[in-house]
């Protein structure tokens, strides 16, 4: 089946008992078994199964095109359980430009464990091989980047991490958050990923009502390890939870073609402003990530970051003068929201690092919705006037 079919049909079919065309809601936390160790279909526990989240996470494996999918309660707890395979002594290398909640969780949290954190220099396949080092364990990627939409050839760099190997004499996992761009429009496993991250709560859902986050793979020892940490750990979805996902998903390529259009309209209005100093969209030909964006994606999301002309004051005046776009956190909704990485999404980098990679004052992340594009780009108009 092709995507748009398997966003409807995979791990969605009627239910068997009432012929329910949505998987039901399966609110209990414990099943009941005929006798000792007589398992109606494999449940227990809720926090160990439940029928509700085996369903999203074969819609998830699916759209991926992976052998084994997990669901978290978040895509924090999802990252959480992809650093449980590091041990004290591992080494972890990151790209510069990365979410500020991923930074947080390497640097403030993991590095607590002897897991010890680098940055490559540039978003490249070159300078993450020249950040390798012998205790190099996991290369963890975002592709587009949050915030600056950086682009990395993510078969290129599969391709320099199989010729490497560390002091244990392994191959580094490369770990690819697929966030930005979704499985509509990228699918790392095929790159060369060996496991993908999401935070289900953007894209994936696309209604803002929904906190959920996965991870997918083709390799069942990865899975083992990491299903064995998820039920350990139990940071699981509700029911309810892997039910609002799933009916999200069902509208993902629908969405995701507005949301591009949306981005292309206002990434060109932007451009054209006299009160902006640079935009950052990886649909623009000179964008410098655009070659390999074409080969390794099939679009672009509708996320656009731009400098406006000035410091802080005029971030500042320019967010309280919007009327349409609503100043939130995330992104990857039907509504259209703006937010300064700076004071909001990666407050928790420090401010000489956020300036290093690029991170400014003046930096504006929008994330566009799926409104009309004409009443986006008067909003934009009327607060930068």
């Amino acid at each position: 089946m092709r995507f748009g079919t398997l966003a409807v049909h995979a791990g969605q079919e009627p239910d068997p008992q009432s012929g329910a065309v949505n998987v039901p809601v399966h609110l209990s936390s414990t099943f009941a078994q005929d006798g000792l160790g007589g398992l109606r279909q494999g449940y227990e526990y809720a926090r160990t199964g439940n029928p509700s989240r085996r369903a999203l996470e074969a819609t998830l494996a699916a759209l991926e095109g992976a052998a084994h999918g997990l669901a978290f309660s978040s895509g924090q707890a999802a990252s959480t359980a992809a650093l449980s395979l590091l041990v004290p002594g591992d080494e972890l290398v990151t790209l510069p430009n990365i979410y500020g909640g991923s930074y947080r969780l390497f640097h403030r949290v993991h590095a607590r464990y002897g897991i010890r954190t680098t940055a490559a220099e540039l978003a490249s396949p070159d300078s993450v091989a020249l950040a390798l080092s012998p205790d190099t364990a996991m290369v963890w990627v975002e592709s587009p980047s949050n915030p600056l939409l950086n682009i990395l050839d993510i078969a290129e760099t599969a391709e320099r991490l199989a010729g490497f190997r560390n002091r244990k004499g392994e191959r580094p996992l490369l770990v690819v958050d697929n966030t930005f761009a979704s499985p509509a429009l990228q699918n790392p496993l095929a790159l060369g990923a060996d496991i993908v991250a999401h935070s289900g709560t953007k894209y994936l859902g696309g209604h803002s009502d929904v906190v959920i986050g996965a991870l997918l793979t083709q390799r069942q020892d990865l899975w083992k390890q990491l299903r064995f940490y998820q039920n350990a750990a139990g940071g699981v979805p509700s029911p309810m939870d892997c039910f609002l996902l799933q009916r999200g998903i069902r509208t993902l390529p629908l969405r995701m073609r507005q949301h591009q259009a949306n981005a292309f309209a206002v990434a060109e209005f932007l451009r054209s402003s006299p009160k902006v100093e640079a935009v950052f969209f990886p649909g623009f030909a000179d964008h410098p990530g655009h070659a390999i964006a074409l080969k390794q994606m099939r679009g672009f999301p509708g996320m656009v970051s731009f400098r406006i002309a000035g410091g802080l004051e005029e971030a500042r005046g320019f967010f309280g003068r919007l009327r349409l776009i609503l100043v939130a956190e995330s992104l990857g909704g039907v509504e259209s929201l703006a937010c300064h990485p700076a004071t909001m999404t990666h407050a928790s980098i420090p401010p000489s690092e956020r300036r290093r990679v690029g991170i400014t004052d003046n930096l504006v992340r929008l994330s566009l919705g799926i409104e009309d594009p004409e009443d986006l780009i008067e909003d934009l108009q009327q607060a930068l006037r």
